[in-house]
């Protein structure tokens, strides 16, 4: 709910947020938050953000809005992620368990383009392992957790474009777009397998979902005093 200042009415309150979300939060953290800071008990997320990842986490305040979720997930994301070519992770990420590599033959810019370059367009891709990704009725995370043997199968996803951004070893900065049900983590973890070298992420950061910039983000501490100007639509 929320005060109409001009009337002096409670109305219920509808809105996408395009909140800034930091990192070592989960996305359900920032929608707890969110109902806190508006007294509104329906909201929800608009796609995960892993706790290492930051940037743009839209929530939808209000019933109205949370039966559009799947408009906002649709929608064409872009990300920045900063890749660490030595190594490998359990979890794909920086969070998990690290296995060094030794690295024999350290791959050119040139060679690591024509690597990159080949994940653009439509791809299988299989999901982390720790990931919400269901296996008969489970969790995959809940399952790899405790120590079972979990079995995804790839999915057909779409990788708009890859800009490599930096490339100085073992570090490679890329900006990817994609569509719906890409894992950046997956995408990292097989840029590296590719490459022979592992690949896991050490940062990530959602710049755009759709129409949603993070230049137009709210931290979500600013939410209780920054009034409409915090709200966007499609």
């Amino acid at each position: 709910m929320y005060i109409n200042h001009k009337s002096g009415s409670v109305k219920e309150m509808n809105e996408f947020l395009n909140i800034n979300k930091p990192v070592g939060v989960t996305s359900h953290d920032v929608v707890d938050q969110v109902r806190r800071a508006t007294g509104v008990k329906k909201v929800g997320h608009a796609g995960t953000l892993d706790p290492l990842a930051s940037g743009v986490l839209i929530v939808a305040v209000g019933r109205d809005m949370t039966k559009r979720i799947d408009e906002v997930k649709s929608q064409q994301k872009e990300y920045v992620a900063v890749v660490r070519l030595d190594g490998k992770s359990d979890t794909d990420d920086a969070e998990g368990i690290i296995e060094l590599i030794d690295v024999k033959s350290i791959p050119s810019e040139s060679a690591v383009k024509k690597v990159v370059d080949s994940f653009i367009g439509e791809i299988e891709q299989v999901p982390p392992v720790y990931s919400a990704k269901k296996v008969s009725g489970r969790k995959s995370y809940e399952m790899a957790r405790k120590g079972e043997e979990v079995a995804l199968k790839p999915q057909t996803i779409t990788i708009n474009n890859i800009e490599i951004l930096k490339y100085e070893w073992p570090e490679l900065a890329i900006r990817v777009t994609c569509g719906p049900g890409a894992y950046i983590r997956a995408l990292a973890r097989d840029i590296g397998t590719k490459l022979n070298t592992g690949g896991y992420i050490t940062q990530l950061i959602r710049t755009r979902i759709g129409n949603f910039k993070i230049a137009d983000s709210i931290m979500i501490e600013d939410l209780s005093k920054s009034g409409d100007e915090n709200h966007d639509k499609l």
